[in-house]
């Protein structure tokens, strides 16, 4: 009876030891799973972030939509200059100097709406952020690889 006690109690062991070393597994498959679902979220949040960079950099180098006036398209809408002055707010002696103003003021509004444009500093900045971000995600990789190999090595044993 010894002999049989000794072999059911090295079955247990083993059953514990397997039983063991499975939640050991399920909390590592977990954990796995956590930060690789962590890393896909931070992976398309920096996805977002360089194409909103790069479609605000293509706006910017998009030619603007300037309107420009000519004296043709004012005489045809407005008929006379005194109603062309009056309805645009201008102050002007010709025509000529009623399109060289609108066509100035146009000009001025495009450069203000330019300047108001985030600057190269602020850009610089989003993508060292984005540059710090990307090395934390090879940094959580790395350690998932680590966590993956002492599995390995746990089962193996």
């Amino acid at each position: 009876m010894t002999k049989k006690s000794s072999i059911s109690e090295t079955i247990r062991t083993i059953a514990d030891q397997l039983q063991q070393e499975t939640k050991i597994q399920i909390k590592a498959t977990s954990h796995i799973l956590a930060a690789a679902a962590q890393i896909a979220e931070n992976h398309d949040q920096l996805i977002d972030e360089v194409v909103d960079v790069v479609m605000e950099d293509l706006d910017k180098e998009s030619p603007e939509t300037q309107i420009v006036y000519t004296i043709n398209d004012l005489k045809q809408q407005y008929q006379k200059l005194r109603n062309a002055k009056s309805a645009l707010g201008i102050k002007a002696n010709s025509w000529q100097s009623l399109v060289d103003k609108l066509n100035s003021k146009v000009k001025l509004e495009n450069q203000n709406n330019s300047i108001s444009e985030p600057s190269l500093s602020n850009l610089s900045q989003r993508l060292l952020r984005i540059e710090n971000e990307i090395k934390m995600i090879h940094l959580e990789i790395n350690s998932l690889v680590v966590l993956v190999n002492q599995i390995i090595d746990n089962e193996q044993k």
